[in-house]
């Protein structure tokens, strides 16, 4: 397995303009053992559609410079950016051939495009990557598991049209377990009771476990911000799309039995505990011939309590996410992909959650669990 890192990492640095596009590069190349994959999102990397040809002779002395590779490049669509229409797939589908040419010419291998993307709009794009020899993946995030239709919809396009050249991103979140400890700090700095943070946890475990109060299932169907949509729309209005309410339901009747007097805020703390996957390891083993590379996301790195320099992430199975790639004979890339910096951004500047020493510790981490 090879190791890199989405810049998407260093968005805090970015945009308070403490770390250049290059800085970030040179990061990546002399501060990260090992590590030389490099992974953008598009706009906010690039002077998006069109960089321009002065940029990309730039980008390329760079990789050359610092030894980098470019691995993927992450595309999303706006869909509202005409005033006068929603795009339709046929829309979408041009730009994301637009947007494989410029990854192209950049060098890029991949293409990865959002959980959201339907699978006609990646099968209309499909000739442009087969014609330049890249994959395109579509990103596998929380809470839907590799179960689900919208995995196993790409993967039986894939194997009847015998194609390599579509596949999964697999999001390590849906190896989570539990709500971050950064989420639920902020969220108690927010007016949330400990008690709604410890009822998550509770009921993260009952879920894991195979003993929570409703069937996982229908939840796992959706996307993280639908599920949280649709539970703000429940607790505000007591209605919510069939398959879900019975679930949301349960989760507020949990929390009542132990916060007390809980507040919208509490309500929304504990439901946290289902935005977890619960996907199988051993799907993921079986899955490994489709995955184009994978997401290394993580919302915070913690020391190990009694192992000096060495990091963990107390809410996502790691451990068992590399075995099972490693069992599979994975050989791609896993680019870090840090999200936690939003956990601290309700506080002052030099009290936000450090994006560099963060990646670090992580490659700490993928280091040590790849060589075990």
């Amino acid at each position: 397995m090879k190791t890199g890192v989405s810049l998407y990492s260093y968005q805090q640095s970015h945009f308070f303009k403490e770390l250049t596009l290059e800085d970030q590069i040179r990061e990546v190349s002399e501060n990260l053992p090992g590590a030389d994959g490099i992974e953008i999102v598009d706009e906010m990397s690039l002077r998006y559609p069109d960089p321009g040809d002065a940029f990309v002779v730039q980008w390329f002395d760079w990789m050359e410079r610092y030894g980098t590779v470019p691995v993927s490049m992450d595309v999303s669509f706006d869909v509202l950016q005409f005033r006068d229409h929603v795009m339709d797939h046929d829309e979408v589908a041009e730009r994301l051939r637009h947007d494989i040419r410029l990854a192209h010419r950049l060098g890029f291998a991949n293409v990865r495009v959002l959980s959201t993307c339907p699978l006609d709009v990646m099968v209309k794009a499909l000739p442009e990557i087969e014609r330049l020899g890249m994959r395109l993946g579509k990103e596998v995030h929380q809470p839907m598991a590799l179960e689900g239709q919208q995995v196993t919809e790409i993967i039986d396009y894939a194997e009847k049209h015998s194609t390599n050249a579509i596949g999964i991103v697999p999001d390590f979140g849906i190896y989570g377990f539990r709500p971050s400890e950064v989420l639920l700090a902020q969220y108690e700095r927010r007016g949330a009771q400990p008690e709604a943070s410890a009822a998550s946890v509770e009921l993260s475990a009952l879920l894991r476990a195979g003993q929570g109060p409703f069937d996982f299932a229908d939840i796992a169907k959706q996307t993280a911000g639908n599920l949280r949509s649709e539970y703000k729309r429940f607790l505000t209005s007591g209605e919510a799309i069939t398959a879900l309410k019975g679930p949301f339901e349960a989760v507020r009747a949990f929390a009542d039995a132990r916060v007390p007097q809980a507040s919208e805020l509490d309500y929304i703390v504990v439901a946290e505990a289902i935005m977890q996957s619960h996907t199988s390891f051993d799907t993921l083993r079986q899955l490994v011939p489709h995955v184009v590379s994978c997401h290394g996301k993580f919302n915070n790195m913690s020391e190990i309590p009694g192992r000096s320099g060495e990091y963990q992430d107390m809410a996502i199975d790691y451990e068992g996410t590399i075995k099972a790639l490693k069992d599979g004979g994975y050989t791609g890339y896993i680019n870090t992909e840090y999200e936690g910096q939003r956990y601290s951004q309700d506080r002052s500047r030099a009290e936000m959650m450090d994006e560099v020493e963060q990646v670090r510790r992580h490659h700490e981490m993928l280091n040590r669990l790849i060589a075990a």
